[in-house]
């Protein structure tokens, strides 16, 4: 007898055995059959009068995934975010920056009364002047504690007296810029909005009070002299200050002392040279961030030199054994709109190398 599934009369001849077919590899689960399209209606349904034999069934609403409704607000979001922003901005406008002025600048002249001491050898000068305390370079121009202040910080505070220090370290100690020479060293480090008077200070110098090349730096005349010895006395302090709430200011005030002779004569005697320079500096938020100064204010006062020489374009220092011409310098009209008056003093003789 044939199995329970088998047909009565038995499993036909050929046909695979225990009651395999070619359709018993197909399966239909429950999804595949939910996910039918077309259903065929039940033995009751059909005895009723139904034309066709089956009914299309409506698709299925399948709702999203929690992480595509998370993605879609995220991107929602997003959309209403850069909507607000580009009718609203959240921050500060920055502060309209206030205009920069010129430079003004004062340089005087320092007469000896006796004649230039000099010496062979430039280290007994320094030895027996008041140089021999000070500090060989760079060195002489020290930086301060940078502590911060109500509106900026001490790295805004170091780049300030940094930059500052550049300025001053590259106008008064660079032998290029001292000896007339290349004068972009000290430039660069200028705000923008005072490069044509510096310029204009070169191009054409004139002792206005505006316009004279030793207001921004110290240079000689290099017909005249040149440096005896590299090792430049220095010493001064610098003072850090916060004007406002957009500003700091530093104020520097050094003494260098050049040992010179004759230009062009290795044999000669040297002697000294000082000059004293009081800067003013001014930074901005804009400035700190370049690495420029605001220069502000310049006063200078040099030595031994002689009132009846322009002292704005060179110095022309007096060098050993030399005296002052008599005489000073030209007078000044005071009716005249842009009159500058004309100063000199005397070079105490305590300033001096004692020979």
């Amino acid at each position: 007898m044939g199995g329970p599934g088998d047909p009565p009369e038995g499993t036909p001849e050929g046909a695979p055995s225990g009651g395999e077919d070619e359709y018993r590899s197909v399966v239909f689960d429950e999804s595949f059959v939910r996910a039918a399209r077309l259903q065929e209606y039940s033995a009751q349904e059909r005895m009723a009068d139904h034309a066709p034999a089956v009914r299309r069934r409506p698709p299925l609403r399948r709702g999203l995934s929690r992480q595509a409704l998370v993605l879609f607000l995220l991107i929602a979001l997003a959309f209403v975010t850069a909507i607000y922003m580009g009718v609203r901005n959240p921050y500060q406008s920055p502060a309209a920056r206030e205009p920069v002025g010129p430079l003004r600048m004062t340089v005087v002249p320092l007469a000896p009364r006796d004649t230039v001491p000099g010496a062979a050898d430039a280290e007994y000068l320094y030895a027996h002047s008041p140089a021999a305390r000070f500090r060989v370079g760079a060195e002489g121009v020290p930086l301060p504690a940078a502590r911060r202040t109500a509106h900026f910080s001490g790295d805004q505070v170091l780049t300030a007296l940094t930059t500052a220090k550049d300025y001053i370290v590259r106008s008064a100690l660079d032998p290029e810029v001292l000896t007339g020479g290349e004068v972009r060293s000290v430039r660069v480090l200028l705000d923008p909005d005072q490069l044509d008077q510096f310029d204009r200070s070169f191009e054409r110098p004139a002792a206005d009070g505006r316009h004279a090349p030793t207001g921004w730096l110290v240079r000689f005349d290099p017909s005249r002299a040149e440096l005896a010895d590299g090792e430049i006395r220095a010493d001064g302090t610098l003072r850090v200050a916060e004007s406002d709430s957009s500003t700091l200011e530093v104020t520097a005030d050094h003494t260098f002392v050049y040992a010179l002779r004759p230009a062009g004569d290795d044999e000669a005697e040297s002697s000294l040279f000082t000059v004293r320079r009081e800067l003013h500096f001014r930074f901005d938020r804009t400035d700190l961030r370049l690495h420029q100064a605001q220069l502000v204010l310049s006063h200078v006062r040099a030595g031994p030199l002689s009132c009846a020489e322009d002292s704005a374009n060179h110095l022309r220092p007096l060098l050993a054994h030399q005296t002052a011409e008599a005489g000073g310098p030209a007078g000044t009209d005071p009716y005249a709109a842009d009159g500058v008056t004309a100063l000199c003093g005397a070079l105490a003789p305590n300033a001096q190398p004692r020979v």
